[in-house]
């Protein structure tokens, strides 16, 4: 090789480096140049000489680069045939370069810095130490030429500890050898950094004047112009000191970190009060101070309660608040609480343990400043402390201690703003607004934000209150009667709701909901905490009397006031005759409209406010039925009186009330009383659904399209819709049905229901038989809600889609509400509560297509535990389901099959006795999975070959937020029938555990194979009772073994975790042909292939597996045939595995090693990323063993020792 032939070379590529960066270069002319370079990185046998030319520091950055480059791929994928000397003139060169051969700390650019640090830590993953003993010595020695040098041993030391310890990029013998060895010498690795961050700060602080050590809170004064470039090198060093030892301090031994009197805490937080450093310095000690391990080592983490780095851990937060909002200032800020906050939780972790630390005597002055982050104006800052006020709230000694008590008020009463909705990133309406621009794209992701942010204040506050119940009480007290007599103000928004009404962004809102939320978390705890004669039953009661006598025509703020009613309810139990004016006031409600007789569709604040009445009269009458019981007769004429209306109330809102009375009635504890009122309540239903014409429009698609109006031509949304009231009335029955089955009830105390006339025996399993007073009532409807459902069915046949009018020609579609829930798009704020609830007639049609199908099944879905053993006996129910719920599958869209699995069939099968399995369970489920089976095959293969054809053949009809929105529901869909299969066939036991891959923190070959199954995943009665009959046992095992390999990762993960095993166990002891076996073991495969990629998929596929091959090849020679099929696969391995498997005889390996050594078997159908599919493999060989001689194992390369070199150091000094 001569010098000229390099020259030659290097000129070529310095040519083609240049086209390749050049944006004027042609593409045709780029690509030609890339190839040429390519070509060269990997064939050319002279890329050490050329890529140290083209390294000098006489090139361009861009050149230079390129050559680093070269070397660096050099040493990742030729080194192992690299003769010796060849080896030792790169390390040399490479180590030259260092000294010599970058530009001075300030010039050079990053991304040299970068490369250059790679190909050293490239070469010591594969020699050291073994082959180069003096490595650290080496870079010891380059650090003291000075700055330049210094910041890339940094570099070196930083992206070592990175590749080893934090990515684990090399495999695990090298890992432990350079881990270990890194851990013998971490005192002198930290001795060096501690060192050179020292003296480069003090060298530093001497450039720019700043006092030194203690007295550095004050102001540096300004640098000579001609120190300047030193004074920066120096910082450089201190910057890249700070981010290795952060690469370090996260898993070195703490005592590393508390050594020599925590010194390095101590420089930590000195550095806080260094502009410059202060990020780096901030970033380290959070690390520090979040360290787990044992109590007894994290002990000298205290001193950071000491007086010097409390004080300098506050002077900094406070000069950096003080100068306003600068985004690097921020960033500290929010580090800085972290510290405070990991602070806190290490103070609750020792205290009260057994290191006998004591409440530190700065803890008062922590809780101040950890107030000041909860009051700052930055709604990410405030929320950032709430997990630890908690911590420090539940702590059993902390809680008692005076200086946390004290604290209480103070936290309730940031909280009281904290809680009001302010700091929209579109707004300037709040000093928060600035901040919240800094952390959150849109008011949506902000809005999402606070709405979690609320809801863990509310968790804090009320155990906040828990310590001091009545102080939280009289604020919650005082806000109220406050915002009682506060003016309203609507601000600039306006609501479409009526003029002079509040939005959700006006003041006056914001300030009612922030108090309504407060008083709802604040008063629960005074009846949880306080003594019965303790509790404020005076002040209570004259709170609620000031919220009843309260009086607004703004649905939203009247919203909020019921709220407070039903927070401030209990306290009528100690003054029941209160209860009339608090069933007055939610009556009054009930019917609100903002402008009376209004023909206006009613907007969603509007509706809210009803529902919310609503829903408080129900919560009242289940959770204190003994005292609404005696004003149940007014109750009754209250409701009858607004039901003789039809049109005052949606038919919702009518049924609500109703089930209000029936909660009431399960107090009479009279089977006949009950069972005669509730005939009563329905007669005006059962007049209406069994009459002649209902029953003609129920059982008849066309009848039923024409009744409701769907057939209608009319496309003016203004007009009055004709058939609205025939909608309302089968609406009315259905959610009336559905209201009586879910809550009519039996007393819960067996003695009670016995007295009452409800008890009937035992089932011949023990199980005690009760009847519903419903039950006769219901029944008496079934049939026609059953017609009623195939009829919904039979409306999605295409020639009754035909006879819908050209207006509802799309009435049967999703809402775009339901369409957005599953595409994960957020809803634009404002119209959550200022548009209509149906902003159209079709939208209106679409609402009561899908409310009436759920609500259908509802019924069916509650009337098991309802009815019991009544409905369970109805006469051929399983057929009567197969020909109405089951009926016309093939139409039904997946988005209504989805709700009719999860609120039907799964409660139904849940709360089915044994006894009725044979009769109703195993003939219903059996056609049901069979047709499941064939439907997600169907679609999953339509969806496979969608993704392989190019996106030019793809019909343009189709648009692609359509086909997500299919693919997606064919998704959730097929996790629904997974679940259902689970539920029904394995029981629960087996399923509560984590399914994440538990990473072994010594092996990372076997990271993620130790997710295992627990071991008593058992089937359930119902599973075996499935199993015993050959369709259903053939369809959901199918089903089971042919979604692995679907791509719904989730369903995968649990389908491999919950299902497949229980269910192929349960088949093992029969015979089952040879293909079937092949069958199951090759669908684990394919599924391997296709979620491979994902840790926990693969784990769980992994292991999956390994028990079908071990359980079945010693019976099925079938499944040694598959396996040698997979590509790549060693032979002699499969041979050594098996011959162990088939040989009782020879030692057992632990199951840990026989796991492995299948998983390395099967890897060539373990599928990767996409990012990983084409890339180089990187081959790391093992050097000698450093502590025990490893015996050889058959499948791992055997160390080659070319020219007996093998244990010589590689590397002399």
């Amino acid at each position: 090789m001569s010098a000229e032939q390099v020259s030659g070379l290097c000129e070529q590529l310095v040519k083609a480096v240049t086209v390749i960066m050049d944006p004027a270069s042609t593409q045709r002319y780029r690509l030609e140049a890339l190839k040429f370079c390519e070509e060269f990185k990997e064939k050319c046998p002279i890329c050490v000489p050329c890529g140290l030319k083209l390294a000098e520091k006489t090139q361009t950055a861009i050149v230079r680069h390129f050559g680093l480059q070269i070397l660096e791929h050099v040493v990742k994928y030729r080194w192992n045939n690299m003769p010796r000397l060849e080896k030792v003139y790169l390390k040399n060169n490479v180590m030259g370069l260092i000294s010599s051969g970058t530009q001075s700390i300030l010039e050079e650019e990053s991304h040299i810095k970068d490369v250059l640090s790679r190909i050293v830590v490239e070469m010591i993953k594969r020699e050291w130490p073994q082959h180069w003993p003096d490595m650290l010595k080496e870079l010891d020695t380059l650090s003291k030429q000075g700055e330049t040098q210094t910041e890339l041993v940094m570099f070196i030391l930083l992206r070592l500890a990175e590749d080893v310890v934090t990515f684990q990029t090399l495999p695990t013998q090298r890992r432990r050898d350079i881990q270990q060895t890194l851990t013998q010498n971490m005192e002198k690795i930290f001795s060096f950094l501690l060192t050179a961050l020292q003296q480069n700060v003090s060298k530093y602080r001497l450039m720019v004047g700043a006092p030194q050590e203690q007295e550095v809170l004050t102001t540096p004064q300004k640098t000579d112009l001609a120190q300047e470039p030193k004074a920066q090198a120096n910082c450089r060093v201190g910057i890249a000191a700070l981010n290795t030892l952060a690469g370090y301090i996260d898993w070195v031994a703490l005592s590393h970190i508390t050594a020599d009197n925590c010194k390095l805490l101590e420089m930590l937080c000195l550095l806080l009060n260094e502009p410059e450093l202060q990020v780096g310095a901030a970033e380290c000690l959070l690390i520090a101070v979040s360290r787990k391990g044992k109590l007894e080592d994290r002990k000298p983490l205290m001193v950071l309660f000491g007086d010097v780095a409390m004080h300098c851990i506050l002077s900094a937060a406070q000069t950096a608040d003080g100068e306003g909002l600068v985004e690097k200032h921020y960033v500290f800020l929010k580090r800085l609480c972290q510290v405070l906050c990991a602070l806190g939780s290490q103070l609750c972790a020792l205290l009260g343990s057994d290191c006998n630390v004591e409440t530190p005597a700065n803890f008062g002055k922590y809780l101040e400043s950890f107030l000041a982050f909860t009051t700052h104006p930055s709604q990410f800052l405030r929320s950032s402390t709430q997990i630890t006020w908690g911590a420090l709230f539940r702590h059993e000694v902390l809680s008692r201690d005076p200086l946390l008590l004290a604290v209480v008020p103070k936290y309730l009463r940031a909280s009281m703003t904290n809680l009001v909705k302010v700091g929209f990133p579109s707004k300037a309406d709040s000093p928060s607004c600035e901040y919240s621009r800094f952390d959150f794209d849109s008011d949506e992701d902000f809005n999402a934000f606070f709405n979690s942010f609320r809801a863990q204040q509310g968790e804090v506050m009320r155990m906040a209150c828990r310590l001091d119940p009545l102080t939280g009480f009289q604020m919650a007290g005082e806000w109220l009667k406050y915002q009682l007599t506060a003016p309203l103000d609507t601000g600039p928004t306006n609501s479409k709701t009526g003029e002079g009404l509040c939005s959700i962004f006006s003041p006056s809102f914001a300030q009612w909901d922030a108090m309504t939320f407060f008083s709802e978390s604040v008063i629960s705890q005074v009846f949880r905490t306080m003594d019965k004669d303790e509790i404020p039953v005076n002040d209570g009661i004259d709170l609620l009397q000031l919220v009843l006598n309260f009086e607004t025509k703004d649905p939203l703020i009247l919203s909020c006031v019921l709220t407070n009613v039903s927070a401030l309810f209990p306290f009528v139990t100690y003054r029941p005759e209160y209860l009339p004016q608090v069933l007055s006031k939610l009556f009054a409600s009930v019917t609100f409209e903002v402008v009376e007789e209004s023909k206006a569709p009613r907007t969603r604040a509007v509706k809210n406010v009803r529902r919310h009445a609503c829903s408080s009269i129900i919560k009242m009458c289940r959770d204190y039925p003994q005292l609404v019981l005696p004003n149940f007769e007014m109750l009754y004429n209250h409701v009858k009186q607004l039901l003789s209306n039809e049109l005052l109330l949606t038919q919702m809102e009518k049924c609500a009330l109703m089930e209000a009375l029936v909660l009431i009635s399960n107090q009479f504890k009279d089977y006949e009383r009950q069972k005669a009122f509730l005939e009563e309540l329905m007669a005006p239903v059962a007049g209406l659904w069994l009459s002649p014409e209902m029953q003609r429009v129920l059982s008849d698609p066309e009848a039923f399209i024409s009744y409701v109006g769907a057939d209608s031509k009319n496309a003016d949304p203004v007009l009055e819709d004709p058939s609205g009231l025939n909608r309302s009335r089968i609406s009315f029955c259905v959610y009336t049905i559905l209201g009586v089955v879910k809550r009519a009830r039996w007393p819960a105390a067996t003695e009670e229901a016995k007295a009452g006339g409800f008890f009937l025996g035992y089932l011949p399993s023990g199980t005690p038989m009760y009847r519903n007073p419903c039950t006769e009532q219901v029944l008496k409807l079934f049939d026609n809600l059953l017609a009623l459902i195939r009829t919904h069915n039979n409306l999605y046949m295409p020639e009754m889609v035909a006879r819908l009018g050209d207006t509802f020609a799309k009435a049967l579609d999703m809402l775009e509400v339901e369409k957005n829930a599953i595409l994960g798009l957020p809803q634009p704020l404002l119209e959550l509560y200022d548009s209509p609830v149906y902003k159209t007639v079709l939208e209106r049609m679409q609402g009561f297509f899908c409310t009436l199908y759920d609500n259908c099944f509802h019924i069916l879905g509650n009337a098991g535990p309802s009815m019991q053993q009544d409905f369970y006996t109805v006469e051929g129910l399983a057929t009567q389901l197969l020909s109405s719920a089951f009926n016309n599958l093939n139409n039904i869209p997946d988005y209504r099959l989805r709700p009719m699995l999860r609120v039907f069939v799964k409660p139904l099968v849940l709360s089915c006795p044994a006894e009725y399995y044979e009769t109703l369970v195993c003939p219903m489920l059996g056609p049901l999975f069979t047709y499941l089976h064939m439907r997600l095959s169907q679609k999953w293969q339509v969806i496979n070959q969608r993704n392989m054809l190019c996106e030019d053949d793809a019909a343009d009809d189709n648009p692609e937020s359509q086909e997500m929105l299919e693919e997606q529901l064919v998704r959730l869909l097929t996790r629904e029938v997974m679940d259902l299969a689970t539920v029904c066939c394995v029981s629960k036991k087996g399923v509560e555990q984590n399914t994440t891959a538990a990473v072994d923190g010594d092996d990372d070959e076997a990271m993620a194979t130790e997710v295992t199954p627990p071991a008593n995943a058992e089937l359930t009665e119902l599973g075996k009772c499935l199993m015993k009959q050959e369709d259903v046992c053939t369809a959901v095992l199918i089903t089971a073994y042919t979604s692995l390999s679907w791509k719904d990762t989730l369903s995968c993960q649990r389908t491999t975790t919950q299902l497949c095993w229980p269910l192929l166990k349960q088949v093992l002891p029969g015979n089952l042909l040879p293909d079937a076996v092949s069958w199951f073991f090759t669908s684990v495969l394919k599924g391997l292939q296709v979620h491979g990629q994902h840790d926990g998929c693969m784990a769980a596929l992994v292991h999956l597996a390994f028990q079908i091959y071990e359980a079945l090849r010693p019976r099925y020679g079938e499944l040694k045939a598959v396996m040698e099929q997979i590509p790549d696969i060693q032979l002699e391995s499969l041979e050594q595995f098996d011959s162990k498997l088939l040989n009782p005889t020879l030692q057992k390996v632990t199951d840990k090693r026989r796991k492995d050594h299948f998983k390395r078997l099967i890897s060539g159908c373990i599928g990767k990323p996409i990012g990983e599919q084409f890339r180089k493999e990187v081959h790391i060989r093992n050097l000698p063993s450093l502590f025990k001689k490893v015996k050889p194992s058959l499948e791992t390369d055997v160390l080659e020792n070319e020219d007996g070199e093998g244990f010589n150091v590689l590397f002399e000094p």
